[in-house]
């Protein structure tokens, strides 16, 4: 099993990276191959609308979007880091969220999602929800944990002393693995979830 990790932060090794490397060592303790991209610190710009993407596959920007693509095709879970800024997940983030999804047409259905915050103090709770919103609109489970998977630290490397925060961290992970172990059971079994055909309206029509 696989597990992507982006790291939103534009720090490498800040208090996000704590958190997402303390994911990291339960999965491999279970089995779970994992790889941490850090996007935070690159040049991503938003979506243009252009829907180009909708004839090639891929985004016409050809930047790191187009190199987390087929990372998330593979993987069997997504995990997304970031620093609240303003209530908010980090501007870069948001624009590479909004393009990888909106450019993969891959089946997405049952890959397991899961959202992870750091902040100094406040603004985890609406930023951790809108995270949680690429993974509700894709068919994503999303993995929970002993609490809203959050982590306080202001300087880089603070976060080692929220011992709260890391264990939600561990506890999201293992229920992470179990969770992908059992819909990958269940799609042995039982296969995925009968789709219909997508209706698509407007609120004019």
């Amino acid at each position: 099993m696989k597990v992507l990790m982006i790291n939103g932060s534009p720090r490498a090794n800040g208090n996000t990276a704590i958190a997402l490397k303390e994911m990291e060592q339960i999965f491999s303790q279970n089995g779970v191959e994992s790889e941490i991209l850090h996007v935070g610190n690159k040049d991503i710009r938003g979506c243009i609308a252009c829907n180009s993407c909708g004839i090639t596959g891929k985004c016409v920007f050809d930047d790191m979007v187009n190199t987390i693509a087929p990372k998330f095709e593979a993987a069997d879970g997504l995990v997304i880091g970031s620093p609240v800024y303003y209530a908010s997940a980090n501007a870069t983030l948001m624009a590479c969220l909004t393009r990888l999804f909106y450019s993969t047409h891959f089946d997405k259905t049952m890959k397991v999602g899961a959202s992870v915050v750091a902040a100094r103090r406040g603004g985890l709770s609406s930023t951790f929800d809108e995270l949680n919103k690429f993974f509700t609109i894709s068919g994503m489970p999303v993995a929970s944990g002993q609490y809203w998977n959050s982590i306080h630290g202001r300087e880089p490397g603070e976060a080692q002393q929220d011992a709260e925060g890391l264990q939600g961290m561990r506890t999201l992970a293992r229920n992470m693995v179990f969770l992908m172990k059992s819909i990958a059971l269940g799609k042995e079994q039982y296969g995925l979830p009968e789709k219909e055909e997508a209706i698509r309206t407007h609120f004019i029509r």
